[in-house]
């Protein structure tokens, strides 16, 4: 029965994979043949993927429809518009085309990443009505726990650059280097893609914060951290721990924690994220502390012992969740939400001082992995990934970069000013040398981020199961 449900999950993870992320692919391809017919330029070919075809179809009407076996993209082969036999193959038209007017090129051009966002819209309009799933510490921009220390990339411990600066619990973070930032995912994008740098070269934002009812700004010099070798300053966001499961003997059930509880301070303070409850209870030298939970509208303190069972999880052995909702945003600013994002992307790509790279980046590989999370954890989150992605192929199409609908309309736009055609052999050599910096791009993406952060995370599963279960095989201690 274990493995039927996995097969079936399996399928359908798949299945949603197909249908929204070659979905994307077909409406950016549907926008450019509908502009095309409408504007009566010839269309020889329809197809999703490049290379050969898996398979295809004439129509009466002389276009053929394929599927190509490199999942890649794909194309609508415009005779009239560009030169693309590089990558679409030779055109069988041998007849002679008339000319295309400027305004007919870029609609045309421009038709792919107007479909997308025109997708994005429909998906974020059915996200808006079903509710998108939020938990508390992701709706937030409070700060919850600030580390002492942090590990940059080369093992070695430096104090947090938010310990650092001053920053404390509860301080709500309002904007960084001035962009604006309304949730934890936003805070820690805008954090990731700064490119501040002071005099000396050390990476340098800009916080605004809340603090007691007061606007304040905070410099706050992040520093490179973890595998991924990004900017990180130390913090986690504030949310309610609440008790999730109490298992029978287990070390929360002794020191009377219940269900619905409430975890609200420790030691008189106020407790904003669970980590400070597991350093309390990994510390070298175990100490007597007080919780105090809210249960049922009133306040209890609990008493945590100094002597606890040394194989007690750091916390309690209890299970733990928080406040979780759905959120209605409107359709127009979901999408305003994720191009304002993408573009941060971007232009953190060129930004020199930026510490974000190429390999930072997801290709088909990547995109696929979490389209594949995604649908595990249910289809609301496969809508917002449909978006993001539609987003994405919207401004990265319209990228000035020959091969790409931009660089189309770049030629096109180079030649009205110029008054004649650029030449078609100089197009055609921009063309084939950006497919192969592109597939190159691609090719790079895949191996040095979407795999090996692939490998990596299989890695860590594994050595965290080896750990559990050695964990499960050593006898109880007293």
């Amino acid at each position: 029965m274990d493995f039927l449900n996995t097969l079936f999950s399996s399928a359908w993870s798949i299945f949603l994979i197909v249908l929204f992320f070659g979905g994307s692919i077909f409406v950016h391809e549907l926008g450019h043949f509908i502009a095309a017919r409408r504007r009566g330029v010839k269309v020889t070919r329809f197809s999703i993927g490049f290379g050969p075809a898996i398979w295809s179809r004439k129509a009466p009407d002389g276009v053929e429809y394929r599927l190509s076996w490199i999942p890649l993209g794909g194309y609508v082969a415009l005779p009239q518009l560009a030169d693309m036999a590089t990558i679409e193959g030779e055109s069988e038209n041998t007849e002679p085309l008339p000319p295309i007017s400027y305004s007919t090129r870029i609609i045309v051009f421009a038709a792919g990443a107007f479909f997308n966002i025109l997708f994005a819209f429909a998906l974020a309009t059915i996200l808006w009505v079903a509710g998108q799933p939020t938990s508390e510490d992701l709706a937030t921009t409070r700060i919850g726990y600030i580390s002492k220390t942090i590990a940059l990339a080369d093992g070695t411990s430096v104090p947090s650059p938010a310990s650092e600066a001053g920053l404390y619990l509860g301080d709500t973070i309002r904007a960084i280097d001035g962009a604006k930032v309304a949730d934890w995912p936003e805070l820690m994008q805008t954090l990731v893609t700064s490119a501040g740098v002071t005099t000396d070269g050390r990476r340098k934002a800009i916080f605004t914060i809340e603090r007691a009812g007061r606007p304040l700004e905070v410099t706050v010099y992040p520093r490179l951290s973890g595998e991924d070798n990004i900017r990180k300053v130390g913090i986690l966001p504030a949310y309610t721990p609440i008790v999730a499961s109490v298992p029978e003997k287990s070390f929360a059930q002794t020191i009377g924690l219940q269900l619905d509880d409430e975890l609200k301070t420790l030691n008189g303070e106020p407790l904003l994220n669970l980590v400070t409850v597991m350093d309390v209870m990994q510390a070298k030298v175990p100490a007597e502390f007080t919780l105090t939970v809210l249960r049922a509208g009133q306040t209890i303190a609990l008493k945590v012992p100094a002597t606890r069972p040394k194989d007690t999880s750091a916390l309690f052995g209890a299970g733990f969740r928080t406040n979780f909702g759905l959120v209605h945003t409107n359709p127009v600013e979901q999408v305003v939400n994720q191009i304002r994002m993408t573009l941060r992307v971007f232009v953190s790509l060129i930004q020199p001082q930026s510490d974000i790279g190429i390999s930072k980046l997801s290709g088909p590989v990547g995109i696929g992995r979490i389209y594949w999370d995604a649908s595990k954890a249910g289809i609301r989150y496969v809508l917002w990934m449909a978006i993001l992605v539609n987003v994405n192929l919207a401004i990265f199409n319209l990228l000035p970069i020959p091969v790409l609908d931009g660089g189309h309309m770049l030629f096109a736009t180079i030649g009205k000013l110029r008054g004649r055609a650029l030449p078609m052999n100089f197009i055609a050599a921009a063309q084939s040398v950006f497919i192969v910096l592109l597939f190159s791009m691609m090719l790079y993406v895949t191996v040095f981020g979407d795999i090996r952060r692939w490998a990596r995370d299989i890695k860590a599963d594994k050595d965290a199961a080896t750990e559990q279960a050695k964990k499960a095989a050593e006898p109880a201690k007293p």
